[in-house]
């Protein structure tokens, strides 16, 4: 099999992001069956302005060939205001709206798609659905497109366009069941190939020493909870930050917060308060292993690599009820709680692969936001519940284990689109 991915932007550089998820699922497609991954893509390397970063050029990264070519258009200047106008009724938008607002956004680079176009790849990846690749990719591609849409509700995924581009595709392929869920109810899709794949999780040494030093005395020796990720209103952080500051004014003690990841919205300074910004992976796993809980505030995911992660290093997870793929993790596994959101519980779940319900921790739920984090963050921290806090990051281990190992993720991803090449040669 010789498979193309289509993204925005590509590189070790890249942090998060469905672009993350794209490059850790090709790297393993060649290490673990030696397939020929070919990635048509930018010179971008920051998503906010999509400027050409790295030079053009054709290279081997892990194994990967990738191909940079520069954006004709990147982010146009006057984009905000168009889209805030714009999707304030996506869905009433023309179709001439519609695709002047993907070009608006950007990144628009004709010969990355002329590139894919001509190749010789059995199918082609596109991921995610939001970006101008994608759009014009699928609809000149579109006998052998594959689309990863890493879809969540937002208003964009319903301006005119993308019911178009949803139906031309070939195959999908979703991160989560509820995200499956999402695209059939609001496309024309049902009848497509589909599998539900998820993510997998490359874990790497601690590196203690980078830790400390990005953390900071004030830290070190403290109980921390830690929020990886772009630090961004959009991705909830100023809502953690305003729980937080009140839950410390409410609660004093020596429990602290950790920002780590690129910032975007920096809090505004507290005593308790760390931003770290950019860490390495060793850092990363460093800062994980030491804190006592893992939040993620962020109420649009279309997976989060980031609670897997938590899970992983042994933390208990917290995140928003209103964000459907994280409350997916949660439920399924029995392993997390949430705040806000639907369902009126906490730390509840089915287990994967079973009927049973599983309830791990006190019934909650359902009411203010801050009530529920503030009764987490008690329960977390109180020493007469490490048993049942101890039990929960077990099942969360269990459930990622179970479906998100580099086995498990390969073997369902390849198994897929070995199937579809030969139905559609």
């Amino acid at each position: 099999m010789k498979l193309g991915f289509v993204v925005p932007r590509y590189g070790i550089e890249v942090v998060g992001g469905a672009e993350l998820g794209a490059r850790m699922l090709a790297e393993h497609l060649v290490s673990q069956l030696g397939w020929q991954v070919e990635v048509f893509t930018t010179c971008a390397l920051e998503h906010t302005t999509w400027a050409n970063h790295f030079p053009p050029a054709s290279l081997e990264i892990n194994g990967v060939t990738v191909n940079r070519f520069k954006s004709v258009a990147t982010r146009a200047v006057g984009f905000e205001d168009f889209s805030s106008r714009l999707l304030a009724n996506p869905s009433a938008a023309t179709m001439d709206d519609a695709l002047k607002w993907i070009e608006l956004q950007g990144p628009v680079c004709p010969d990355a798609i002329e590139s894919a176009e001509l190749s010789d790849c059995d199918l082609i990846a596109f991921y995610p659905y939001l970006y101008h690749p994608t759009v014009e990719g699928v609809r000149r591609l579109a006998g052998r497109a594959v689309m990863h849409p890493a879809a969540h509700d937002e208003p964009p995924i319903r301006l005119p366009v993308f019911q178009e581009v949803f139906q031309q595709s070939q195959g999908l392929v979703f991160q989560t069941y509820g995200e499956r869920r999402f695209v059939l109810d609001l496309f024309r899709v049902a009848h497509k190939p589909q599998v539900v794949v998820g993510l997998g999780v490359d874990r790497c040494e601690p590196d203690e020493r980078g830790a400390a030093e990005v953390l900071g005395t004030g830290v070190l020796g403290s109980p921390y909870i830690v929020c990886l990720g772009r630090v961004d209103a959009q991705k909830g952080s100023r809502q953690l930050e305003e729980m937080f500051v009140r839950y410390k004014r409410e609660h004093p003690g020596d429990l602290k917060l950790v920002f780590a990841g690129p910032v975007v919205d920096r809090p505004a300074d507290h005593p308790d308060i760390v931003v770290t910004g950019i860490v390495t992976e060793g850092a990363k796993w460093a800062i994980l292993g030491g804190a006592v809980g893992l939040v993620s505030p962020s109420p649009h995911e279309a997976f989060s690599l980031v609670v897997v992660e938590g899970w992983l290093a042994g933390l208990p997870v917290l995140v928003n009820g209103a964000c459907e793929a994280t409350r997916e993790h949660c439920e399924r596994s029995g392993g997390g709680f949430y705040f806000g959101g639907p369902l009126p519980r906490r730390g509840s779940g089915r287990r994967a692969g079973s009927a049973e319900l599983k309830r791990v921790g006190p019934a909650i739920g359902g009411r203010d936001t801050y009530e529920d984090f503030a009764d987490t963050m008690d329960f977390i921290v109180d020493p007469k519940n490490k048993g049942e806090v101890e039990e929960m990051v077990s099942l969360g281990q269990g459930y990622v284990e179970r479906n998100f190992s580099w086995d498990s993720v390969v073997g369902r991803y390849s198994a897929f689109l070995n199937g579809l090449a030969h139905r559609i040669s």
